[in-house]
């Protein structure tokens, strides 16, 4: 029998995202999860329940890290821009300029806008696929990026950057600062904000980790018939090459730095992360409101030539409209990341609003809003209409 949420609590008037997320629980569409929203700079929801474990036996807590998949990229984005805002970086300046080696087979004119665009076209590693001992060492990453080719002509199209785009930051922010963007992020962003949130778990044995129990793209990845996705079974197309050719097949190591999809965090912390992209939190503000508008604004949209599925995208973030983001769940005016395996988070500036969903039972569905999430974004919406 499924566990009702043990703990948390939803504020008036956000009772009826307290209501959302045990209607996930009865529907049997849960293990453990917890969702956070943050409006106007401060806690609203913070509710949890269930269990970290699939033989529950584990119960989820308030401080429960969960793997965020490719959500990771949102703090990868956050670190990029933090140095825009310094100065450090600039957007349109080829990433070549520090990173000379980088330049190699047509890469000298790609820029830091074209990465967090997913339109730089450097979107596979399968010449030389990462590992977990090419992830502990870096180096051999970074020797495989300089080697890769684009897939397409830079800035001529929008194709995800599933396996490289953490990588390809993580190189730049090290050339710029001489921290990698894990090291990078915990310095400079998650110790002000004071977030249980890590690209790269300096210390596993303390922490509270959630079992993740595969998504639909996991089992894909372990073989799984693609049904009518006949490009996760053909070697030979793009999507194939730049996924699950790319990327490690190890069992995850949550230790090691792994930008593009190993990130963990509880979901108040990555709620609280995202509420500091719109304003302060607790005196932090993560980025100014000029970038902050400019991850607003679409960079990319249409097809997909990596998932061959619509998407739309920010500066670094998933923007409306989209299946797997769209307007009708209330989200016309936010950005944020949604991952395969059912961790969604965001922030609305517009209605000073930030949201971050952590589940370990993983996504059934590929390509569109998962069920649960849309339950949780819906009521979070109707809720944020009686504050007004």
């Amino acid at each position: 029998m499924n566990e009702f949420p043990r703990g948390g609590v939803a504020t008036h008037p956000f009772a009826e995202v307290n209501l959302a997320f045990r209607a996930n629980f009865a529907t049997g569409a849960e293990v453990g999860a917890a969702v956070c929203v943050y409006h106007r700079g401060r806690p609203v929801v913070d509710l949890w329940g269930g269990y970290a474990d699939a033989d529950r036996g584990d119960p989820w807590r308030a401080d429960t890290l969960g793997v965020l998949a490719s959500p990771t990229k949102s703090l990868v984005t956050g670190a990029a821009l933090l140095l825009v805002d310094r100065g450090v970086l600039d957007l349109d300046a080829p990433i070549a300029e520090h990173w000379p080696e980088f330049a190699a087979n047509g890469k000298g004119g790609i820029t830091l806008r074209m990465v967090l665009s997913q339109r730089s076209g450097v979107v596979c590693l399968d010449h030389d696929p990462i590992t977990n001992d090419k992830l502990r060492a870096h180096e051999p990453i970074v020797a495989a990026l300089e080697s890769a080719r684009p897939e397409w002509e830079p800035d001529t199209a929008h194709g995800y950057h599933a396996t490289t785009y953490g990588h390809l930051i993580s190189e730049l922010i090290r050339r710029c600062t001489g921290l990698t963007v894990g090291q990078f992020f915990a310095k400079e962003i998650a110790n002000p904000l004071g977030l249980d949130c890590y690209i790269g778990l300096p210390t596993p044995d303390t922490a509270h980790l959630a079992t993740m129990i595969e998504c639909k793209a996991e089992e894909l990845m372990a073989g799984a018939d693609p049904g009518e996705i006949e490009e996760l079974r053909d070697a030979a197309t793009l999507t194939y090459r730049a996924t699950m050719a790319s990327m490690s097949q190890d069992p995850a190591d949550p230790t090691v730095e792994e930008p593009s999809y190993g990130g963990l965090a509880s979901a108040q912390s990555l709620a609280r992360y995202f509420a500091s992209f719109i304003g302060e939190v607790d005196c932090f503000r993560l980025t100014s409101p000029e970038i902050t508008e400019q991850m607003r604004v679409v960079h990319s949209t249409g097809d997909c030539l990596v998932m061959l599925s619509p998407c739309t995208w920010g500066l670094g973030v998933q923007v409306s409209d989209s299946p797997v983001f769209p307007a009708s769940a209330g989200l016309g005016t936010a950005f944020g990341f949604s991952g395969a395996n059912g961790v969604f988070a965001f922030a609305d500036p517009a209605n000073d609003l930030a949201f971050a969903y952590i589940p370990n039972a993983g996504s059934e569905v590929m390509g569109s809003m998962d069920a649960r999430i849309r339950r949780l974004i819906e009521a979070t919406y109707r809720s944020i209409q009686k504050v007004r």
